[in-house]
């Protein structure tokens, strides 16, 4: 009975990871294309199909474990979309433009799922439960992906909105922290908070940044879902 119960558990998850990575990634690849860099669309990125997107040690090893291990929260990545920045109609400008596609196409997704939520009833006994628990965790999902890629951390999208706006003087310099960006985030994440458990002090900064607004923007997606706050 166990087994079964971790399968119809991962199944409520893997469906809306996957729509989550793929839609997120194909945005990207669109929005780049639209403003003039073709590369992700010439290596077929511009797509629904997840397994033009999914990495599978970042989508599928990484979030499973996590799972099997019972972690507090999920945490992975997908294949990162390539574009030529350069090539884009106005680079600085279209950079923005282009980061900003991933987290506003999860949003998007939150909210359809908040608005499919109000249906559920609609739908026969057998598979209704199952839906609830899908559609539930995606709005939770999208949310954390829109607030998590939005930090301001090179190469998440943040940190490319971010590298869009500051002067050349200093956006020189912040993108050189790309290469140790994976590293940064390992820290936030996974380190900061086991130091801060051995010195008695709370420095879970993902909590704080990510917590926050998913705990403003919550209730606000409930609401849509029609879900008694």
């Amino acid at each position: 009975m166990d087994f079964l119960s971790t399968i119809y558990s991962a199944s409520t998850w893997i469906v809306p990871i996957l729509i989550a990575i793929t839609f997120h990634e194909a945005a990207h690849a669109y929005a780049a294309w639209k403003l003039g860099d073709d590369t992700a669309h010439r290596l077929g990125r511009v797509t629904f199909n997840p397994l033009k997107h999914v990495d599978p040690f970042g989508t599928i090893l990484i979030p499973a474990l996590l799972f099997l291990t019972k972690a507090p929260f999920l945490f992975g990545w997908a294949k990162p979309v390539p574009v030529a920045f350069g090539r884009l109609g106005h680079p600085r400008r279209d950079m923005a433009i282009v980061a900003m596609a991933g987290p506003l196409t999860n949003l998007g997704l939150a909210f359809v799922s908040a608005v499919l939520l109000r249906f559920v009833w609609l739908l026969p006994e057998a598979i209704a439960p199952w839906t609830l628990q899908t559609l539930y965790q995606s709005i939770l999902l999208n949310l954390v992906l829109a607030i998590f890629n939005m930090l301001p951390v090179p190469p998440l999208d943040g940190g490319r909105v971010v590298m869009s706006i500051l002067p050349k003087v200093l956006a020189k310099p912040f993108a050189k922290l790309e290469r140790f960006g994976f590293l940064i985030l390992l820290g936030i994440i996974f380190l900061l908070p086991m130091l801060g458990g051995q010195i008695g002090t709370d420095l879970n900064l993902f909590r704080w940044a990510v917590g926050i607004p998913l705990r403003w923007l919550t209730p606000i997606f409930l609401a849509v879902a029609g879900v008694p706050q």
